[in-house]
């Protein structure tokens, strides 16, 4: 796997790509991981901060938590300058930029070519990657799309909202292949689209269409849409989590989940303050989908002194990993309400309905299953999950 891999990124990805992918993304994330463990709890600081820079969209996707406003909210180009600038002084040179669809942020690039020294995943769901902004994600060398696909042809017009939807992507996906970009895939693994995406079949179809890592994630039934009948069982799960294990053992492609360790344990990184979330509005939230805020970046000198001084932050990851090693939001959308109202932290949603919706959520399966643990089976998985989590911060 790993040889065959190697060739694929030297032979696939643009030179000025592939060595930024590798000092920016995977040198810097080991000199961040290094300092993130050093560090013991000392610092809040996150390993890594994932900023929503629009709540637009030109979708609209079953469970997703962001609403859309007219006019959009969205972060000025000077408040994600000054995220970045804090971060770096920190350490931090990794950061995720989503929406809504951050390529309808007309000034995204602007952002990433400020700061030729980092490195910025886009969360995308490719319907909008067009050959020329292709050509500029080429040209900045410093960013790479994650391109959202939930399903095949029939399945992702239905989860998207959209039409054409999987056609659309994947000329996207083409557009980046033919720019040489360090291209991945995320999907949100589903009741509907499990048996279509935890395939071989799909992975190959991946490799080959130019993609270099599939992101793996299990659906979570939240937001104004949030159909908890797609949401996976245990048996389902497993299943997934063994092919994950099992691929990643043979196939030339980087197979990422954020949510088990190299043991097969489950683990949240927002409780382990690996990371956190920025919305559109400057609110700091604990991950992306639990929209409640009590600190904004408007009302702090410094992201460092925000995340340094925040008691709710704080008391939220104290609260979930008490709770459970896995994913509060499935497995205790009660607690967690009774947490929020305690706290009496700020609805974020934009639909004044956050605490309505986990009030609806009944407890569902999530990654934390006891005694049906796998671990992982290839080495370097095991060495990169126990020492680096993909080399952006560490736990265990």
């Amino acid at each position: 796997m790993v040889p065959e891999l190697t060739r694929r990124m030297l032979a696939e990805t643009a030179p000025r790509c592939l060595w930024k992918f590798c000092r920016n993304f995977l040198y810097k994330g080991w000199r961040r991981s290094r300092q993130f463990k050093r560090r013991g709890g000392k610092s809040k600081f996150p390993a890594f901060v994932v900023i929503s820079a629009t709540n637009a969209c030109n979708l609209s996707c079953q469970g997703c938590w962001v609403s859309p406003s007219s006019p959009p909210k969205e972060l000025s180009l000077d408040a994600m300058d000054e995220i970045i600038r804090d971060s770096k002084k920190d350490g931090s040179f990794f950061f995720g930029i989503l929406g809504g669809e951050p390529l309808l942020k007309t000034d995204v690039f602007d952002l990433i070519a400020k700061h030729p020294d980092a490195y910025f995943q886009i969360f995308t769901n490719g319907t909008l990657l067009t050959k020329e902004v292709a050509e500029k994600m080429r040209s900045l060398a410093n960013v790479t799309p994650l391109i959202s696909v939930e399903g095949d042809e029939s399945e992702s017009d239905t989860r998207r909202g959209g039409e054409n939807v999987f056609q659309r992507t994947f000329e996207g996906i083409e557009n980046c292949r033919g720019q040489g970009l360090v291209t991945g895939i995320a999907t949100s693994v589903c009741a509907s689209n499990i048996d279509t995406l935890a395939t071989r079949k799909f992975v190959r179809k991946a490799i080959d269409n130019g993609v270099h890592y599939l992101w793996y994630y299990i659906y979570r039934p939240v937001g104004p849409a949030p159909h908890p009948e797609l949401a996976l069982d245990e048996e389902q799960i497993l299943r997934l989590r063994k092919f994950i294990v099992e691929t990643r053992t043979t196939e030339p492609i980087v197979i990422v989940d954020a949510y088990w360790d190299h043991e097969g344990r489950a683990i949240c990184p927002g409780a382990l303050g690996i990371s956190h979330h920025i919305n559109p509005e400057g609110h700091v939230e604990f991950c992306p989908p639990l929209q409640f805020s009590k600190d904004n970046i408007a009302d702090n000198e410094s992201l460092d002194s925000l995340f340094e001084n925040s008691a709710f932050l704080a008391d939220f990851r104290d609260f979930a990993s008490k709770t459970t090693p896995g994913c509060v939001i499935l497995e205790h959308p009660g607690e967690l309400k009774r947490f929020l109202e305690k706290q009496k932290a700020i609805d974020t949603t934009g639909r004044n309905a956050g605490l309505k919706e986990l009030d609806a959520m009944s407890p569902l399966p999530g990654h934390h299953l006891p005694n049906a643990e796998i671990p992982e089976k290839h080495w370097l998985y095991k060495w990169a999950k126990k020492n680096h989590f993909f080399g952006l911060g560490g736990y265990g």
